[in-house]
């Protein structure tokens, strides 16, 4: 049984848009531009930060995303840029007695302001706060400890499979990649992905039913 489930932030709780818009308006290109950039190198497996360095090759991100706080115009996060089946799913695995854990790759700015918005999780943290990102094991293994579950009992859920399904997988937790957003829909019928993923699910509401199985 299943009795954790740790969940990844950019488009699997909340949708990468608002990201993605206010860097292109703070680089004053397109909006449409670094979107098209950003689909770009994900079907090149490569970083999604590398739309930026094509948009200004040789930027330094961290002194750019230093400056945009400074500026007044640094990240933002409401209930708006939830998906909608966030709050009703992580509710229901609370209900059923599973300890919900949100973890990804994100600042300790955008830790905190996910905390504002009181979602139904136990532990809300980032790699920012850890000081440790995925793929690396160490993450996962602080994700399991914030889960306060076995490893074969733990399941992970997110939509990138190089940071999500195949790194958690290989760390020894139970995986679910999610079709959702550009990493999603572009490898949900990659074969390593098929193969290691322990399901493949459209939404989180789908997730209270996998876990009492």
């Amino acid at each position: 049984m299943i009795r954790a489930v740790i969940f990844d932030v950019g488009e699997t709780i909340v949708r990468d848009d608002r990201y993605w818009a206010s860097w292109a308006d703070w680089l004053n290109v397109p909006r449409h531009t670094l979107s098209a950039l950003v689909g770009a190198v994900v079907a090149q497996g490569r970083d999604n930060a590398d739309a930026l360095r094509l948009v200004r090759p040789g930027i330094d991100v961290a002194a750019e995303y230093r400056a945009r706080e400074a500026a007044g115009r640094g990240e933002r996060l409401d209930d708006s840029d939830l998906y909608d089946d966030v709050r009703p799913a992580l509710a229901e695995l609370r209900q059923l007695g599973v300890r919900v854990v949100i973890a990804g790759n994100q600042t300790a700015r955008a830790g905190e302001l996910l905390r504002t918005l009181d979602l139904p999780a136990d532990v809300i943290a980032t790699s920012g706060e850890w000081g440790v990102a995925k793929p690396r094991r160490e993450f996962f293994q602080r994700a399991v400890e914030a889960g306060q579950a076995a490893l074969g009992e733990t399941l992970y859920v997110g939509d990138h499979p190089a940071n999500d399904t195949l790194p958690a997988a290989a760390a020894g937790l139970r995986t679910a990649h999610l079709r959702r957003g550009p990493w999603g829909h572009l490898w949900a019928t990659d074969p390593d992905v098929a193969a290691t993923a322990d399901w493949q699910i459209d939404s989180l509401t789908e997730l209270p039913a996998l876990v009492t199985q």
